[in-house]
């Protein structure tokens, strides 16, 4: 599933290209892309035709642009779950085989197409907060900021990450504590920071959380430089086009490979379903726990 610097990538696609611009028309080619709709597809079209749509806006995974004209104090809100695309492209260009919803602009130009093979994410015209100059939709407004956020406040973070009764890894997965990373950059920030993922956050010093967070901070700053990690042809960015953080990652994928610190294999652990990958030399299993 695409993680904070894919979606920050796309963001900052339709801040180029889709921002400012009027929708004139609104196709929804599968109901299922709008499912977040309670009042369904006519509803979304008609929410949206005739609204501007305003700048681009990220919290987390949840991308959003706020509409000015008709249907005024709402946003429309777009997730992309494991397959969703959102493209910018030439109406001449054939449409797309998972072709979901297809806006067009009063000004003739680009349009704006949600793809998405597996239907997991979708799009949907929201009420945002009040007051908020973000317009940040009233459904994602518990979600933590992310480390990329200007106004993400460092040491609350930490904090509360002490104070946390959890694991590490558990808690850098928390969306109400801080938004964005997941299973990908959680392994790649621990093992910068080295901290093995089944630590207790109780038993992180303040100097050792704020390691991670600056950890987690530069791994993904350093991802979205190249466009973000795509595995497939699934993750890409407005124009189509993959990122190749893939190459560079320390951790994550490496199974049997030589940790670039130490040269000890990294191993692979079930976890929650999915995989941690980590260094069992550099990232210690904790005393308080055995196996890993």
């Amino acid at each position: 599933m695409p993680e904070l610097p894919e979606v920050e990538v796309v963001r900052r696609g339709l801040a180029n290209w889709v921002a400012g611009r009027t929708v004139s028309d609104v196709q929804v080619l599968h109901p299922r892309a709008v499912r977040r709709q309670p009042a369904g597809a006519a509803d979304f079209a008609a929410r949206l035709t005739g609204t501007t749509l305003g700048a681009a806006q990220r919290r987390g995974k949840y991308l959003w642009l706020p509409l000015a004209g008709t249907g005024s104090g709402f946003s429309l809100i777009g997730h992309l779950g494991m397959s969703g695309q959102l493209l910018v492209q030439d109406p001449s260009v054939p449409d797309e085989t998972h072709l979901r919803v297809r806006l067009r602009f009063s000004d003739g130009g680009r349009e704006l197409r949600f793809v998405d093979q597996r239907t997991f994410g979708g799009l949907a015209v929201e009420e945002a907060e009040e007051g908020d100059p973000e317009g940040t939709p009233v459904s994602i407004a518990h979600i933590a900021r992310d480390p990329l956020d200007p106004r993400f406040d460092d040491d609350a973070f930490t904090a509360a990450l002490r104070a946390k009764r959890t694991t590490v890894k558990r808690a850098l997965l928390d969306q109400t504590l801080i938004s964005g990373v997941g299973n990908i950059y959680a392994d790649e920030a621990l093992w910068r920071s080295k901290l093995h993922y089944d630590r207790p956050t109780a038993t992180l010093t303040r100097p050792q959380a704020a390691v991670l967070l600056a950890s987690a901070r530069d791994v993904m700053t350093a991802a979205l430089a190249v466009g973000g990690t795509s595995f497939d042809s699934l993750y890409v960015n407005v124009n189509g086009e993959s990122g190749y953080f893939s190459r560079d990652l320390d951790a994550y994928g490496r199974e049997h490979e030589p940790c670039r610190r130490c040269g000890t294999a990294i191993r692979r652990a079930a976890w929650m379903n999915r995989s941690s990958y980590f260094c069992p030399r550099c990232q210690r299993v904790p005393r308080e726990r055995s196996g890993g």
